[in-house]
């Protein structure tokens, strides 16, 4: 889930404005990892998203008002304002040089551009069937390089992290959505919470597909050693709490924005127009 709300008659949750400056060397990190560039994409993922929602929840309205209420809710500056933010925040007193060290170098450079390249492909869906498919084909020949990323997910603990960030957006999406109105009466906070670890064991399996698709293209042009050095810096403890870091910064920034895009979406289930 993703976006940032247009309001109209309509009070929404917002993301909240920068608290700071950003220290320079978290900056330096934060340029070296090319975050602007993969919020630009999260950007226009959810601004895909977006129709998608509306072809499932209620289709035939919205009109002009719905993609205009997505795109400022999925605000590129207000989304980088809020991951950098958090992200400076989270690394707290973090030991930032072995970190930049690695990736200012020429293979933490190219590392961060071949997962960039492969998230941005990935949002055709021919591609995303096809690094899916070659997947099933890793698992079926055995490929050893299933291993190696499979070291590689663990060391960042990528499936749970990326389970938990789904669960928390979905939640917040359906508590904007009973805020503005969509669910009847006896719907409540306990049991919304029940319905989204209902969906747990397909988030879990759609996040290992996704994962191990997305890392095996990605990694396709890197040797075992290329990913075994990523490996190996994330399980440091200056790793781990990058990896804490970037996972909490984008929770933030998705859960706000679910909740406002519910809030959103339940005028159109209800019925009104903005």
């Amino acid at each position: 889930m993703r976006p940032m709300l247009y309001a109209l008659a309509l009070t929404v949750v917002s993301l909240s404005p920068v608290q700071g400056e950003t220290r320079s060397e978290v900056r330096a990190l934060y340029d070296a990892m090319l975050m602007e560039d993969v919020i630009s994409i999260m950007q226009s993922e959810g601004v895909a998203y977006g129709e998608e929602l509306r072809s499932e929840l209620f289709p035939g309205r919205g009109g002009a008002a719905w993609p205009a209420l997505v795109t400022r809710l999925y605000d590129k500056e207000a989304m980088h304002d809020v991951v950098i933010d958090r992200f400076d925040a989270l690394l707290g007193d973090t030991e930032l040089d072995p970190l930049l060290t690695f990736f200012q170098s020429d293979r933490g450079a190219r590392i961060v551009r071949l997962e960039l390249e492969a998230r941005r492909a990935m949002m055709a869906k021919d591609v995303e069937d096809a690094a899916k498919e070659r997947l099933n084909d890793m698992r079926q020949e055995g490929d050893h390089r299933l291993e190696v990323l499979g070291t590689f997910i663990a060391a960042n603990d990528l499936i749970e992290s990326n389970v938990v960030g789904a669960m928390n957006a979905n939640y917040a999406f359906y508590i904007g959505l009973m805020d503005g109105g969509a669910f009847p009466q006896e719907m409540t906070e306990d049991s919304i919470l029940n319905d989204v670890w209902a969906q747990e064991p397909d988030i879990r399996a759609d996040t290992i597909d996704w994962v191990y698709s997305y890392l095996g293209l990605a990694y396709q042009p890197l040797s075992d050693d290329d990913i075994a050095v990523y490996s190996a810096l994330s399980e440091t403890e200056e790793g781990k709490a990058l990896n804490r870091a970037i996972f909490g910064a984008f929770d933030t920034m998705y859960t706000t924005i679910s909740q406002g895009l519910g809030q959103g979406a339940a005028q159109f289930i209800i019925g009104e127009d903005l």
